[in-house]
């Protein structure tokens, strides 16, 4: 089924309120799932029911993780809550899929080194901030000029999961090569400013009333710019928008297979080994929950499992063995 009429009006209705495009994508997939799976009936005919038996299907027929089906129910939620303006209440008939947790992949420090080595230019920087500072891959692509604290050694990570401000470390290391990144944002800058056509980087519409020419100030450019403008969607506007996620996850497979190591690496697993070696260090968890951003410290317990040498902790028998 081509995108529909329907479809077409969500995504219009979801650029003027500034949803990101990552945001627009993954909804209008579950809301297109979700009328193919009653029949392509119109969403206006139904409600809370039909919402149910979808997520019980995605649940016990599809078994998708718990977090994919609470990405479907954030979906229909705004469907009926914002865009339909039919509040959806009492949502709990429905099968919740089980939530597994799985063992996040770490590196060792020298496979960090190793899987560094094997990077250059703007993507050693990117990978190099990813595991220093903890940050997520589109928290990192987000950052501006001006989040970067050079006096207090620190990166600012504005509306993160859960829309969170926080701060996190940043190694001192870091700042030559940061430094020269801001002069290539500069040089940028200088050369989209000489085009009358130029609208500024984008901003939240609060930010843009208050700062009236911020926009085209050095200090709210993205750290990492796209190599080329483009049209902001959904309007004229002709911007500089900060590089795809896409972009840094190729060059870490790249700099992984070159490195030879054979585990599964992705910008994520940046975060993990961060998290993980600060508390092998001896950092409290709950410093490394405020650096990680999450809202609970459960969900940061789970590298202290890593840690644990062996199943739980249990030394094997067999290392007795070879005990001169």
């Amino acid at each position: 089924m081509s995108k529909s009429a329907f479809l077409n009006a969500i995504e219009a209705y979801m650029l003027t309120r500034r949803y990101s495009l990552r945001t627009i994508k993954t909804y209008q997939y579950w809301i297109k799932a979700f009328i193919i799976f009653h029949g392509k009936a119109h969403p206006d005919s139904m409600g809370r029911d039909e919402i149910e038996a979808f997520l019980t299907y995605l649940a016990v027929n599809r078994k998708v993780s718990s977090s994919t089906q609470a990405l479907a129910l954030n979906a229909l939620m705004f469907l009926y809550n914002k865009y339909l303006e039919k509040p959806i209440e009492d949502m709990n008939e429905f099968k919740r899929a089980k939530r597994k947790r799985k063992m996040p992949v770490v590196l060792t420090q020298d496979e960090v080194k190793l899987l560094l080595s094997n990077m250059h230019g703007v993507h050693r920087l990117m990978a190099s901030i990813l595991y220093g500072s903890g940050l997520r891959n589109i928290e990192l692509l987000r950052l501006r000029v001006n989040d970067i604290d050079h006096d207090h050694l620190q990166v600012r990570i504005w509306n993160g999961k859960g829309f969170k401000h926080r701060v996190s470390t940043l190694a001192p290391e870091l700042l030559p090569a940061i430094n020269r990144q801001i002069k290539h944002v500069q040089t940028l800058l200088e050369e989209d400013l000489a085009s009358d056509e130029f609208a500024g980087v984008w901003l939240p519409d609060a930010l843009s009333r208050k700062y009236k020419n911020a926009n085209k100030e050095l200090g709210w450019q993205y750290l990492f710019p796209s190599v080329r403008l483009s049209i902001e969607p959904g309007t004229t506007n002709i911007r500089r928008h900060h590089l795809d996620e896409t972009n840094i996850n190729k060059a870490i497979r790249k700099a992984k297979i070159n490195a030879g190591i054979r585990k599964q690496v992705t910008s994520h697993t940046l975060r993990h080994s961060f998290a993980t070696h600060l508390l092998q260090k001896g950092a409290d968890i709950r410093t490394v929950q405020t650096q990680l951003g999450h809202a609970d410290v459960k969900t940061t317990e789970i590298y202290t499992h890593v840690l644990k040498q062996g199943a739980h902790g249990v030394r094997s028998p067999l290392s007795d063995l070879f005990v001169e």
